[in-house]
């Protein structure tokens, strides 16, 4: 987005500058969207044998969707073989509604049964069997149709919205029973495993049927083809009823055949019926009445409880399941059907066709890009499910190989049109780079490469749809094939790029072309290498990317590995130094292979460090020039190299001001840029350079509002950074030589590969085995080692230091693995980085407060090495053995169980094997038995090993249990993480790991193993942009534009994405926090509830994000007064967080209060304090004992001790809070008095009851006692405290203050239109955040 002109000017439209309400892009936006919400209507739909009904419809629809609708419907799901009819002309499935003649609001569409073909049959009795199996979770165990599990309906008694309505009210505080499970309460040590998945009494499913099975006499024979048999079924009723059925193309009807005679006549009765319902419920009475009510509980459930999810997640626990007979399942699992494929003619998909086609969709306005876009996300998640599937094939050996004869390793597949290859060298391709290590990280490079690639988008240029999937240890790569590069050699198909490394290198004009566009983007310099015949060659990518000209006629490239530039940290290179800051962190280290690349993420962050210190220099120099004109003003500080690490959080806008005429100073001071100086000033810390010594230098960007006061106070800075503005802006024409020079020193002085104008890039082959540059570019090349030393060192000193602050000051919490795994990524950290960060933290200072950030760290590092040592271990385990190997694995991993051993499988399956010596080999059978020796002390060390050579951190244990005692982990929690990182399913049920007579696990409790799968993400990008500039709008404090625009973002995402996304979950999470923050607790209670089921759906039921929608929903549950809900949620995300996490961590304190105030709400004392003192004493652990957190911590705890009238403690915890706020914010500040007040009162509390207790002793029974006051919480009290710890400030409460903050929403629209709104965000009442600093 950088580097010079907008490479993508459509991005930098809907950036919102805080100063004008909505700009150009904005507005265009608005209007697009508008013609893509034409007004719905309602039709009115007759099926047969049901009463009219109405239907909403809008006119962008297909005639499909209504299909998909009736199919859905309680009273006609049953039906699948119709057409829809209006006055009789039998509409189109795939025309738009609004291209029908004719109809229009209130017009009757006719339901008409239409005769079946084999194919309608088949649909119809899958259908059959989805809807008998919709209420039973097997299909989410077993990780198929993109089905997963939620559990939240069980904690809310199902749906939100009505049970407030439903039940009695929550205000009789006494049927509540409040008393958690023994294993939430704070201090348990027990992490039991059964809870994750609480039992769901709907899921004891009412049996229709027994069985339903294709018959044995399928297919029908000739003679009855010409009467219409289509094919037989199989029928069990729940009576005990074996019956056959013929499907014709009439109908349904029962036949005379039984299962040893064919008789394929019509049974007397016949029960003919269209629908396989009708006839089943004529001839089963339980059939009918179970068929009823199990629709009825489908209808009931919440629509996110059962859509498909756009990719498979995969759940590593699951229950017992009865494995029940299954005719479709059967079916499908031995053919090659791919989500609906049979719904496409010609059966295999042409799957690069199709991501081809999908790209070229035209993409002018909003409704284009939006179908453009749909398109692609749905192509790639079909894409990402079928290569899944095939991966998963060749390993298992059922794919036959295109090169049969060559040894295992080295074959390669062709399945449903996708390409497959395995994650080994092959051919000694790799040699130079690491051989297999190697080989087995570029696959993922590669798809790095292909998202970067496809993120660009340019027109013309194509990638291969890429996906990774790690299965039973091995690596399999899928892509999709270019047309004819089978028929061809390689070397004859590769126009551009290099087939060996750059040994042999040819370019091609077009792909120069094509490329040029990207260059800007992903930051890649042009240049030349030299070929075999030492002639230079222009390239503008690393040398292995390779262009080839598919018989399609598009311009491919593959082989993107080396997409971003080499990680000098991790690759040792004779005869250069890094910087002093690497090298005293102990880099370059050995890596096991040389293909470490520099994540794109990092290079952002460093262009605009360096970007901002362009700036700065241009800047101070022009002062240095203005002073030296002027020299009556002070002098200026003389210049210095000015390289502090301010890492900016920011992404500076686009420097495109326009420049006037021939820019000398004057002029370009007197025309101020009001369009840039909106979105520059808050990613410039301009000042905090050599400039003002008293300034922040710790690398924080100082808040808009600093900017300008300082930029007012030194003279003629502003103006100096205007024209720096105008210079980077310029081509350096027409400028005059001296602020020419300037340029020119700041370019060299940041290396900018322009002498004119700010622009970094990099070369990729810089440093590459086997490529040379020629003699004239010597100059350049140095350049850009130096550049690539810098990024180096800017990762070391710059990036990993500004993660651990973030954490130190909690604006990053990672839970687990997965969080923290993509912390580090976000700051463009690899994790081959994760020992120098758990080094850098155990050098804090703060190191205790950083306590928990280490041991995620500790166990991801732990687990990592596991993964590593189980991939070549699974390599060689046969199929037969895979369960009892991998339970194996587990108990010398996680047993206390010192000599665990191994069951080989029954000695009668492998001799005879051994005697016959197997011809043919697959991927997935080795069949040694090495595994079977492995021991825990063994595995131990080896993990000890890899984490030094890989991570070079040091382990200093023997075994599983010294780990946990060293380290403070949880046994549950490192099962957690392998289970995951893996794809090992295992049995839920209690484990006993610390038994140390036998193992935790057996090899009945290894239910399965999931491929682990990598692929491209699209995006949904005109979504997103309404998305950020909602937040930018409620972050200003613009609640109800910023609601406006978050919930057109979320129709832009439906559109694109369907209904489950997790772009879609943070989308409703943030609605449900404005329509919270806005007064409408019911709105926010029903968007809360989908971003719940949502994340359980997307993410997982235990993932983090989940955690943390539970306990958003709890809090509206409060607030909405069902306080048993909102207690149930909560321990729910107790629960959720111990087992991911344990009870160590800054969230668990944010839980703890939440519960003890809830509690508190409930007249809970005792329970309350429990809580309340947890989170006091994690609180104070982690925020320092004099954080206002820590404050607030202490008066919620105060509380409750004065609502048991123990005044004595009450004043003691309201003492401790006051001397913070005393401390912090002065005796003058709100907060101060409020506590110096309540101070006050206890003490008068505190003596009225102990005159009253000196009466008692001194009258004995016939005092004249005063009546105490006890107070019992309000409700609207305790609601208060519940905002305030969670970061909700403001709460209007009654209408008047809704209608004072339309009101001043009205005002602050018409001061923005106005251009005047100069006052500070901070002090408006509609802060999301907490106001007062944490420190």
């Amino acid at each position: 987005m950088l580097n010079g002109d907008g490479a993508h000017t459509e991005e930098g439209e809907s950036k919102q500058d805080g100063n004008s309400e909505a700009d150009g892009g904005e507005d265009s936006n608005e209007q697009e969207v508008i013609v893509i919400q034409d007004t719905g209507f309602t039709v009115k739909i007759q099926a047969p044998g049901t009463e009219p009904f109405d239907l909403q419809v809008s006119p962008q629809e297909m005639v499909q969707e209504i299909h998909q609708v009736l199919m859905d419907r309680e009273d006609t799901c049953h039906r699948t073989c119709f057409s829809l009819q209006l006055d009789g002309n039998v509409l189109d499935n795939f025309a738009e509604l609004k291209s029908i003649e004719g109809l229009q609001e209130g017009s009757l569409l006719k339901v008409v049964e239409e005769p079946y073909t084999v194919r309608e049959a088949r649909i119809h009795v899958r259908h059959i069997r989805d809807l008998l199996k919709s209420l039973d979770p097997s299909d989410a165990y077993n990780g198929v149709d993109c089905n997963s599990l939620s559990f939240l309906s069980i904690f809310t008694d199902g749906d939100l919205g009505d049970s407030g309505r439903r039940k009695k009210k929550g205000t009789e505080l006494e049927q509540i029973d409040c008393t958690p499970p023994e294993h939430i309460l704070p201090g348990s040590k027990e992490r039991p495993l059964v809870p994750l998945q609480p039992q769901n009494k709907d899921w004891k499913p009412m049996q229709c049927l027994k069985v339903l099975t294709m018959s044995g006499w399928n297919p029908p024979p000739g003679n009855r083809k010409m009467h219409g048999d289509l094919m037989y079924l199989y029928i069990v009723t729940v009576e005990e009823r074996h019956v056959s059925v013929t499907a014709s193309t009439r109908g349904f009807y029962l036949n005379q055949s039984t299962t040893y005679t064919f008789n394929p006549k019509p049974a007397n009765p016949s029960f003919l019926s269209h629908s396989l319902v009708e006839l089943l419920s004529q001839i089963s009475p339980a059939f009918k009445k179970n068929f009823t009510s199990l629709q009825k509980k489908r209808v009931q459930r919440h629509p996110f409880e059962r859509i498909a999810t756009p990719f498979q997640v995969y759940s590593w626990t699951a229950p017992q399941v009865d494995h029940a007979m299954d005719c479709v399942r059967a079916e499908d699992a031995y053919t090659s059907r791919l989500g609906y494929e049979e719904h496409i003619p010609g059966q295999t998909r042409d799957w690069n066709e199709e991501l081809q086609t999908t790209r070229e969709l035209p993409r002018k306005n909003l409704p284009e890009r939006l179908l453009r876009e749909r398109a692609i996300f749905k192509v790639h998640s079909d894409f990402a499910a079928a290569a899944t599937r095939g991966a998963m094939a060749v390993i298992d050996g059922n794919v036959m190989a295109i090169n049969p004869g060559e040894e295992t390793r080295m074959q390669m597949f062709i399945w449903n049109n996708i390409f497959f290859s395995l994650g080994f060298d092959v051919r000694d391709h790799y040699r130079e780079l690491g051989g297999d290590a190697a080989a087995h990280a570029a696959p993922t490079n590669d798809l790095n490469g292909v998202r970067a690639y496809g993120a660009v988008d340019v027109e013309g240029l194509y990638t291969l749809g890429t996906v990774v999937v790690d299965y039973r240890g091995y690596r399999v790569t899928a892509q999709s094939i270019i047309p004819g590069i089978l028929e061809r050699e390689q070397e004859q198909s590769v126009i551009y790029g290099s087939i060996d490394f750059g040994k042999t290198v040819v370019s091609h004009l077009k792909y120069l072309e094509l490329l040029d566009k990207t260059s800007r983007p992903l930051k890649v310099q042009q240049h030349k290498v030299l070929n075999e015949k030492d002639e230079s060659v222009e390239l503008c990518s690393s040398v292995e990317c390779k262009g080839i000209i598919g018989n399609d006629g598009r311009h491919y490239i593959l082989d993107l590995l080396r997409t971003f530039p080499p990680d000098l940290n991790f690759l040792p290179v004779d005869g250069e130094e890094l910087s002093a800051e690497s090298q005293r962190q102990g880099f370059p280290r050995q890596h096991r292979h040389r293909l470490a690349c520099l994540r794109q993420e990092l290079i952002e962050a460093f262009v605009e460090h360096r970007y901002l210190l362009f700036m700065k220099m241009a800047a101070l120099q022009l002062m240095q020039q203005k002073a030296n004109k002027d020299s009556n003003k002070t002098d200026m500080p003389a210049i210095t190299e000015a390289s502090e690490a301010d890492s900016a959080q920011t992404a500076p806008a686009e420097a495109s001001a326009e420049s006037t005429g021939p820019a000398d100073s004057a002029a370009a001071a007197a025309a101020p840029q009001e369009a840039t100086e909106g979105e520059e000033k808050p990613s410039q810390p301009t000042t905090n350079g050599p400039v003002d010594p008293a300034g922040s230098q710790n690398g924080e960007c100082k808040s808009p509002l600093e900017g300008k006061e300082l930029e007012e106070s030194i003279p003629g800075l502003a103006q100096a950074k205007e024209l720096a503005e105008t210079l980077v802006s310029e081509d350096g024409s027409g400028i005059d030589p001296k602020s020419r020079e300037v340029v020119l020193n700041a370019c060299k002085a940041v290396g900018s590969i322009s002498n004119t104008s700010f622009d970094i890039r990099f070369n990729p082959d810089i440093f590459s085995p086997g490529v040379r540059f020629p003699e004239d570019t010597i100059e350049d090349v140095q350049k850009q080692k130096q550049l690539l030393k810098d990024a180096a060192a800017f990762l070391v000193t710059c990036q990993i230091p500004s993660l651990v602050k973030d954490c130190l000051d909690h604006s990053t919490l990672p839970m687990d693995g997965a969080t923290l795994t993509e912390a580090l990524h976000q700051r463009g950290i690899n994790v081959r980085y994760l020992g120098t960060v758990l080094e850098f933290v155990n050098k804090t200072q703060a190191k205790a407060q950083l306590e928990h950030f280490y041991r995620i760290g500790i166990i991801e590092l732990i687990t990592r090495c596991a993964k590593h040592i189980f991939r070549t271990y699974l390599q060689g385990v046969e199929l037969s053995a895979l369960s009892a190997a991998v339970s194996h694995f587990l108990n010398c991993f996680l047993s206390s169980f010192p000599d665990a051993v191994a069951h080989l499988p029954p000695d009668e399956l492998v001799s005879r094997r051994k005697s016959r010596k197997r011809r043919t080999r697959v991927p997935g059978s080795g069949d040694n038995t090495a595994w079977a020796s492995l021991t825990p002390s063994e595995l131990w060390k080896n993990i000890a090993a890899e984490a030094q050579s890989y991570y070079h951190f040091k382990i200093q244990c023997e075994s599983v249990d010294q780990v946990v005692e060293k380290y403070g982990l949880q046994k549950t929690t490192l099962l957690r993480e392998i289970s995951v990182k893996t794809g090992i399913q295992i049995l839920l049920k209690e484990y006993n790991f610390d038994s140390r007579h036998k193992p935790a696990f057996t090899e009945e409790d290894i239910l399965n193993i999931f491929p682990v799968v990598k692929h491209v993400n699209p995006k949904a990008s005109d979504a997103f942009h309404f998305f950020q500039s909602g937040q930018a709008k409620v972050q200003q404090g613009f609640l109800k534009e910023g609601c406006e625009l978050i919930n057109e973002a979320l129709n832009l995402f439906n559109n694109v994405y369907g209904a489950m996304h997790v772009e879609i979950c943070a989308c409703l999470r943030l609605l449900a926090r404005l329509n919270y923050i806005m007064g409408d607790h019911a709105e926010a209670l029903s968007n809360q509830q989908k971003a719940v089921l949502m994340s359980e759906r997307v993410l997982g039921i235990e993932h983090p994000n989940t955690i943390q929608e539970y306990m958003h929903l709890a809090l509206y549950c409060f607030a909405n007064g069902q306080l048993s809900t909102a207690l149930k949620l909560l321990y729910r995300a107790r629960y959720l967080m111990l087992l991911v996490c344990g009870e160590d961590h800054p969230e668990m304190a944010l839980i703890d209060s939440n519960i003890g105030l809830v509690l508190h709400g409930v007249m809970e004392y005792d329970l309350s304090l429990r809580f309340l003192e947890n989170a006091l004493t994690i609180n104070t652990k982690y925020h320092g004992a004099r954080s206002l957190k820590v404050a607030l911590s202490h008066h919620l705890v105060a509380r409750v001790y004065e609502s048991k009238a123990e005044f004595r403690s009450a004043l003691q915890h309201e003492k401790e809070g006051y001397t913070i706020y005393k401390n912090q914010m002065g005796e003058a500040h709100e907060k101060t008095k409020e506590s110096s007040e309540y101070l006050k009162y206890l003490t008068q509390q505190a003596v009225a009851l102990q005159r009253t207790m000196n009466e008692i002793y001194k009258n004995g029974s016939n005092a004249s006692i005063m009546p105490l006051k006890f107070t019992a919480p309000s409700m609207a009290s305790i609601l208060e405290q519940l905002n305030v710890i969670n970061g909700i400030i403001f709460i209007p409460l009654s209408q008047k203050d809704l209608e004072n903050l339309k009101a001043e929403v009205q005002r602050r629209q018409q001061l923005q239109e106005a251009g005047r709104s100069e006052e500070p965000a901070e002090d408006s009442p509609l802060e999301l955040e907490d106001k007062i600093p944490v420190d």
